[in-house]
């Protein structure tokens, strides 16, 4: 178990949190069966689906918003890996503690004899195309067509792509391999309708988030931030909330969001962008931690997390509900964590 938790927390910085919590999820519930408790389906959210996504733009939308804006695409791994190694330390070490307390045997499963075999290999061209998709921005690429500016439509060349190879992907997907996997669009559905409205009605919090991080972004100081962007990340969507600290605290050192070459400078954080001892670049790193990490503090701070949720009910799993999740689970095990990381790296 737990070396799957780390593969997952690996791969998610490579096909996202999404991506790899979609893939690893079913083998994870399966080998597991008869012995499958509450804190296994909250540890996959924990590591899987949020904090392991933390090390590239590519592993959690906020990191991705963020790249889009200019941060460079390395800054992230070189500044978040030390805080990301002591977290999912930590995670890995209770939640290993944990399943050997557990003393139901897990079903066996009656398997074929001779070697491992991948079916559906073509599935790995679909995904290497979305990959390289995510780079094909004007913000990225000098010269790139924006269809916005073109058309004005609210997206781009990369989500047509992304779009027609989804299609393409499970048009060409091996039937068997998706009902091995039990294989369908419920949880998703789910996801899609509780997003609608988490997004019709947080516009509201979002506009009082933007007006407070720009009236007062002096105050803003780095215990703030990682704090306000952290609590606010867990129950919104992280991707806006990210956006509107990063714009606040980009404020309080007079630079632009909307300059490529002022978030360059904010992230490597030069002797000119010091506030008392503490350099601009900390607080890039604290709103990515923030934004990331606490993500994992309920149900709705990141897409995956509900989507599990929704798989592993399927399975007739015991899931806790929306308050179980955040009394029995994020509240004990990771705000103590994350205070410690404050602590750590934060504490100015």
């Amino acid at each position: 178990n737990v070396l799957i938790l780390i593969f997952g927390e690996i791969i998610s910085n490579f096909i996202g949190t999404t991506g790899a919590s979609m893939l690893l999820i079913r083998p994870y519930l399966r080998i597991n069966e008869g012995r499958l408790k509450p804190f296994h389906i909250v540890f996959f959210i924990f590591v899987v689906s949020n904090i392991g996504g933390a090390l590239t733009p590519i592993g959690d939308p906020p990191l991705f918003l963020g790249f889009l804006k200019g941060v460079p695409f390395f800054w992230v791994i070189s500044k978040v890996f030390l805080p990301w190694m002591v977290t999912l330390g930590f995670l890995l070490t209770l939640f290993f503690i944990l399943d050997l307390r557990v003393k139901e045997k897990a079903v066996k499963i009656e398997g074929a004899s001779g070697g491992i075999s991948i079916t559906g290999r073509r599935s790995f061209g679909f995904l290497l195309i979305v990959i390289i998709s995510v780079f094909l921005d004007p913000a990225v690429i000098d010269g790139f067509p924006s269809l916005q500016k073109l058309f004005g439509v609210p997206f781009g060349i990369r989500e047509l792509i992304m779009g027609a190879v989804s299609i393409a992907a499970y048009k060409a997907a091996n039937k068997k391999a998706l009902e091995g996997n039990e294989f369908n669009f419920e949880p998703i559905k789910e996801v899609a309708f509780l997003f609608i409205g988490i997004f019709m009605t947080m516009i509201p919090a979002l506009e009082l988030i933007e007006h407070y991080a720009a009236t007062h972004a002096a105050e803003l100081s780095i215990t703030k931030i990682y704090w306000m962007t952290g609590m606010l990340s867990g129950v919104l969507d992280n991707a806006p909330t990210y956006l509107n600290f990063l714009a606040g605290a980009m404020g309080k050192f007079s630079l632009n969001i909307g300059s490529v070459h002022d978030v360059k400078l904010f992230a490597f954080g030069t002797d000119s962008l010091i506030k008392g001892d503490v350099t601009s670049d900390l607080y890039l790193m604290a709103i990515s931690i923030a934004s990331v990490f606490f993500g994992a503090m309920t149900y709705l701070g990141n897409a995956p997390n509900f989507m599990i949720k929704n798989i592993a009910a399927q399975t007739e799993a015991e899931v806790p509900n929306f308050i179980e999740y955040v009394y029995k689970y994020s509240i004990p095990v990771l705000v103590p964590i994350f205070i410690l990381i404050w602590f750590l790296f934060f504490n100015h």
